[in-house]
């Protein structure tokens, strides 16, 4: 990655004021940012020392001093005082599945955290950066607004969600942690049925997604979950599971790094410890287990499918890459590097070669017009799937992009639960 400077008015290479590199690959995803009051210093985002951090550069490329270190992530700047001397951003510093805001002194180094409520925080800062106001939410309180005096940390409730689900029987839900083989933490999510009994068995969905720069878990309503077809199924007397294996945003560059020029292989293994957990409990129903997953979790749910067949008895993978080489170049080859370099990894991820593996059932869902997964994708499994006589389920929605929107997303909702009804229960 070069950082360069150009004239402004003739358009001309001026000079590269610095450089990063990595052995595996480098993704800068911030633009600079100019310290307020002050043209001649900007402040610079980077994961250089395997975290996501501040530095604080001049104009000439010069690294005047690491504003931020420790093994969490700086998820966003939000702004600065009047004066430019103090920086408020959100991080991981608590916890990866948490957001908290701290102001930190630039020239003597000391941070003090403004949000103190253990959860999730999105918040807007005034232009002097005395005053906050903070969208909070965790697992066990529904989100709330409230005004925040950042020197004195008085607060005031501006509006407090009612509890949605107040009227409904739930599931009980818990965030936690698992051990993988390479002794990382994987955060994962469970829904239990509705009614609950340990003395019975039941079946299980696993949703999953495991690409990077994404994040399934965290401390906020729902855990995390954008809907509550978690909780449906919850009451319809599924256990719902979901991971963040290895792949995933905001634990680092090693964390999400392990799946260069193999994706999928690292995230199966994480699964495959999750999978020891769930197996333990004693109400996990282990011959009625299925997989869910959209996007890259349709990759992954076709990958783990066909690598540890016989495991989930039913899959369904929304909008799947089958083959990377069919995938945008930006990401594709920053991952994998190209077809050229890396011909093996290419081939181990290439799922339509591998069809005949397939034990269970499997829908594939797919948008006619999706322009981030082309339907090709889809299309080239299913004939490679007749060609050796697999019997896959199919379902396009016209008018679709690579996600199902409006009023339409009701009926895929219920396609996926009667999918999954059917062969399940």
């Amino acid at each position: 990655m070069k950082l360069n400077q150009y004239d402004a008015a003739t358009g001309e290479f001026v000079k590269t004021l610095f450089e990063e590199k990595d052995a595996k690959y480098v993704q800068p995803l911030v633009p600079m940012l100019f310290v307020k009051n002050n043209s001649s210093q900007f402040i610079w985002q980077s994961n250089r020392d395997g975290w996501n951090h501040l530095y604080l550069y001049d104009i000439n490329g010069n690294l005047i001093k690491q504003l931020t270190s420790g093994h969490w992530e700086v998820l966003e700047v939000k702004g600065f005082n009047s004066k430019g001397d103090q920086l408020f951003y959100l991080s991981t510093e608590i916890s990866p599945v948490t957001k908290t805001l701290f102001q930190l002194d630039m020239k003597k180094g000391n941070k003090k955290s403004i949000t103190t409520l253990p959860g999730t925080h999105d918040v807007r800062l005034n232009s002097t950066g005395t005053m906050v106001i903070d969208s909070f939410t965790n697992t066990t309180h529904p989100p709330m607004i409230q005004l925040e005096e950042v020197k004195s940390n008085k607060t005031k409730t501006l509006l407090q969600a009612p509890n949605p689900l107040a009227d409904f029987a739930t599931g009980e839900m818990k965030l936690f942690t698992i051990r993988n083989k390479s002794n990382d933490d994987i955060y994962c999510r469970l829904f239990r049925p509705v009614g609950f009994d340990s003395t019975k068995k039941y079946p299980v969905i696993v949703y999953w997604y495991g690409g990077p720069n994404v994040q399934m878990i965290s401390d906020t309503w729902n855990g995390g979950a954008k809907d509550y077809w978690f909780q449906y199924m919850a009451e319809r007397g599924f256990i719902i599971f979901t991971i963040d294996p290895r792949g995933s945003d905001n634990r680092g560059k090693e964390f999400e790094q392990a799946i260069f020029r193999r994706q999928g292989d690292p995230q199966m293994e994480d699964l495959m410890s999750a999978l020891t957990y769930l197996q333990a409990l004693t109400y996990v129903d282990q011959n009625r287990m299925g997989l869910f997953g959209w996007s890259y979790g349709g990759f992954m749910t076709i990958d783990f499918m066909l690598n540890h067949p016989g495991i989930f008895k039913v899959g369904v993978a929304g909008g799947p890459v089958t083959d990377w080489r069919l995938y945008e170049i930006m990401y594709g080859e920053r991952y994998m590097d190209t077809p050229q370099e890396n011909p093996e990894g290419y081939a181990a991820t290439n799922l339509v070669t591998k069809v005949d593996r397939l034990k269970g059932k499997l829908l594939l869902i797919h948008g006619l017009q999706d322009p981030v997964v082309v339907q090709q994708n889809s299309v080239r499994f299913v004939r490679a799937a007749i060609d050796k006589n697999v019997q896959v389920d199919y379902m396009i929605y016209p008018g679709h992009e690579h996600n199902v929107l409006g009023k339409d997303r009701a009926h895929l909702y219920q396609k996926v639960t009667d999918y999954f009804t059917d062969n399940l229960k």
